[in-house]
């Protein structure tokens, strides 16, 4: 990938921001699990390295070890884990043991495994670098990781990639389940620059064009290969794979999470915590999302067809009712989150005076429910709650009371102030 491009197209951005980012190798392809250490030795990468993956992604990368120790790397330290499926802040501090006497961290692997490591090289000002085995998140690039602590999941600061690196060979073989997964990350790009612009609108939140519109160039890019998904095809890998980088990238342009998650990321976030406080495996999170993706676009669509004008005032929340929602683990994060909420910065009679805009910009900005279903489907996606076990209670609980677990405006977080029952407009 071309990363000075990227930055160079952004320069003297309108938005006023200096755009930068702290990824400066970015090689996906054919072949790449043997050229892996010299790719690290030329980038300048610590020669003293902890390995972190799993039984899965270690095995599936056979060659990288050998690559890295052909180019004088030091590879004896090594966390492999039976099968990662999400992450926990006792793994991020099993990492961080291990990672004090070397100077970088090599995930190998995706998902949580890339986040324990980008957390603890942040932690511990290490370069950090992944060996990606599957495409199937958007976080690659990302300079935050979404970390577990006391069953709730929050945003942690974290270290950016020094280099990511993807051998199409191995993306191309990867579990369906997974590459499908990566799609339904990314078809959440459509709400959460949708969730952004509208906070900019109501709130005055940053908001920059160019970042937007780059996370999606990097969508369009995603459905366009949407029938290609599953099959066994390097060079659509290879292009989903770099989209997904690119979603990464734009989050750290940004300086947040905006351009890539919106309200189907915290619902999805809701279900995976509710599940993980009661001990059960909650599905991969791209799946979750993308299901996630389809209820949220249903209701966007929705309140703008039934609702062509509405009234404002301050926000009516039912708090008893939100705190019921949570377990006793999870309380002290969601009151600290809502206090003050952040509805409290937003002005009923801008709401009301912005609706007609905000309508046309979700019929502008969203693809229909029929349409998104679609090309999920194509790709592989699950695309109802039943398919990643969510219950009828727990889809209601999720619908109605996500939004509580960030301070972030998103639309549905606005209803209280409407007298709009969000229950209301999942038919």
């Amino acid at each position: 990938m071309n990363l000075k491009k990227y930055l160079k197209d952004l320069e003297n951005c309108p938005c006023g921001h200096t755009h930068t980012f702290d990824t400066e190798v970015v090689e996906i392809g054919s072949g790449m699990t043997g050229k892996a250490g010299q790719i690290l030795a030329d980038a300048g990468f610590p020669k003293k390295v902890l390995i972190v993956g799993d039984d899965n992604t270690m095995k599936v990368s056979k060659g990288l070890l050998e690559s890295l120790a052909d180019a004088g790397f030091d590879v004896s330290k090594k966390l492999v884990y039976d099968n990662m499926k999400y992450a926990r802040v006792e793994q991020v501090r099993e990492v961080e043991a291990l990672a004090k006497d070397v100077g970088g961290i090599i995930s190998v692997g995706t998902g949580s495994l890339n986040d324990i490591c980008r957390v603890s090289s942040y932690e511990l000002d290490k370069k950090f670098c992944i060996f990606a085995t599957a495409p199937s998140m958007d976080g690659f690039a990302s300079d935050t990781a979404p970390i577990i602590e006391n069953d709730f999941k929050i945003s942690w600061k974290a270290r950016q990639p020094m280099v990511i690196i993807a051998d199409t060979k191995i993306l191309a073989k990867a579990p369906t389940e997974l590459k499908s997964a990566g799609f339904g990350d990314m078809v959440a790009k459509y709400l959460g620059v949708l969730d952004w612009k509208i906070s900019n609108l109501l709130t005055g939140e940053y908001y920059c064009p160019a970042v937007a519109q780059l996370t999606l160039d990097a969508l369009a890019k995603c459905v366009s290969l949407a029938d290609k998904v599953t099959a066994e095809d390097e060079e659509s890998a290879g292009a989903i794979m770099e989209a997904l980088v690119l979603s990464g990238l734009a989050m750290k342009l940004a300086g947040c999470s905006r351009p890539a998650s919106g309200s189907e990321h915290v619902l999805s976030h809701y279900w995976e915590c509710y599940k993980l406080a009661r001990g059960i495996w909650p599905e991969f999170h791209g799946k979750k999302v993308g299901v996630a993706t389809l209820e949220m676009v249903k209701i966007y669509r929705n309140v703008a067809d039934r609702y062509e004008t509405v009234k404002a005032h301050a926000d009516t929340t039912d708090w008893d009712k939100v705190y019921a929602a949570f377990s006793e683990k999870q309380l002290p994060d969601v009151k600290k989150l809502n206090d003050p909420t952040i509805t409290d910065k937003v002005d009923p009679k801008l709401l009301e005076e912005s609706w007609e805009q905000i309508r046309q910009m979700i019929y502008h900005d969203l693809p229909t429910e029929e349409e998104l279903r679609r090309v999920m489907k194509l790709a592989g996606c699950a695309t109802t709650p039943e398919e990643i076990h969510v219950t009828p209670e727990l889809y209601e609980l999720g619908i109605r009371y996500h939004n509580y677990m960030r301070y972030r405006i998103h639309l549905p977080r606005l209803f209280p102030m409407l007298d709009i029952d969000v229950m209301s407009l999942v038919k």
